[in-house]
């Protein structure tokens, strides 16, 4: 994402994280919307901590031995609905990820993840709470079936990449164009939280969102939910591009995993998992990016440790070949 070098001069000057998560797993499972369920209705693109499962309680931070995300502290997770190709013979197949152009060469996949103070073109000034063990939030919902209510899910977006540096313009349901460089999806989580709840029964009632189109600075907490938490947002670029020689001769190809063709349901999945309080280190020191790494304050790994941390396969089925059907559906 683009910064501005106006950040370097706000004062006092807060932490801005931007890192790289290689992919964990991808299965279907869920511990937030159907924990429990082995499988989960429709499967996931899923980094970070290895304690991943189908059932997730407690301090998530305690309980992983490695992650595939850069900083070594972070056994959060993270997760999206995964994109598929639909050929015109009806068949599917998974579209892979790959590594953002901001990030280390050789990560497997995965998604960039941003921890920032209030918008992404300045470091904030105002203090920042960390996220609480147990802490856990949705954005964005896979029952949204209208181009009007995904227009309502700010920061919910979707941008036809020329390369991997594009950013513009954000569109609301899939590109109607193959694009050049793959397809990135967009998802900003609320940053306001009610100061009470772990979670709630929505998973999202908990928290509110004040977010704003594209790097437009966010607005102010409400008296409802007056706690500011971190802005937690992921990039996940898809290399949509191995398919373009397969292209239909009219309309789009593509389907999320629970069998939105038009993309209005993108959502995601966020469950805290920092190591004791150094997520609130972070956002108390003036480190921005990989400056945060090395110790400066937070603790980090290469990629290739990155890459060889794995959560455990629960389901087993196809997810690499051609299928008939979506998993699940």
């Amino acid at each position: 994402m683009r910064w501005s070098t106006v950040a370097l001069l706000v004062a006092p000057a807060q932490a801005a994280l931007r890192f790289g998560c290689s992919t964990l797993s991808i299965q279907r499972l869920d511990p937030v919307v159907e924990p429990g369920n082995a499988p989960s209705a429709h499967i996931h693109q899923i980094v970070g901590g290895d304690a991943f499962n189908a059932t997730m309680n407690g301090d998530i931070g305690e309980q992983g031995a490695c992650t595939t995300c850069t900083f070594t502290e972070d056994f959060s997770n993270y997760w999206t609905a995964v994109m598929y190709f639909k050929h015109t013979n009806g068949s599917y197949k998974r579209v892979p990820i790959m590594q953002n152009a901001a990030l280390p060469n050789g990560i497997n996949g995965g998604m960039t993840i941003y921890y920032t103070q209030k918008d992404f073109n300045s470091n904030g000034n105002q203090k920042i709470k960390s996220f609480p063990p147990g802490f856990r939030m949705t954005v964005g919902s896979p029952g949204t079936d209208s181009l009007d209510k995904a227009k309502g899910h700010v920061g919910l977006r979707y941008v036809c990449l020329t390369d991997k540096n594009t950013r513009f313009p954000e569109l609301p349901d899939f590109p109607a164009k193959q694009c050049k460089g793959g397809i990135m999806t967009v998802h900003h989580f609320p940053s306001c939280w009610d100061g009470k709840n772990l979670d709630s029964p929505d998973h999202q009632a908990h928290m509110y969102s004040t977010t704003k189109e594209a790097f437009a600075e966010a607005g102010p907490c409400p008296a409802s939910h007056p706690v500011r938490m971190p802005q937690v947002a992921y990039e996940t670029l898809w290399d949509t591009t191995q398919f373009n020689n397969m292209w239909p001769s009219t309309g789009q190809p593509f389907v999320l995993s629970f069998g939105d063709a038009k993309g209005y349901g993108t959502h995601a999945d966020y469950m805290f998992g920092w190591k004791g309080d150094s997520l609130q280190r972070a956002m108390d020191s003036s480190c921005m990016f990989n400056a945060c790494e090395g110790g400066k304050p937070l603790k980090s790994q290469a990629v290739a440790a990155m890459n060889k941390c794995a959560a455990k396969k629960i389901v087993q089925e196809n997810i690499d070949g051609w299928v008939s059907k979506l998993p699940g559906q």
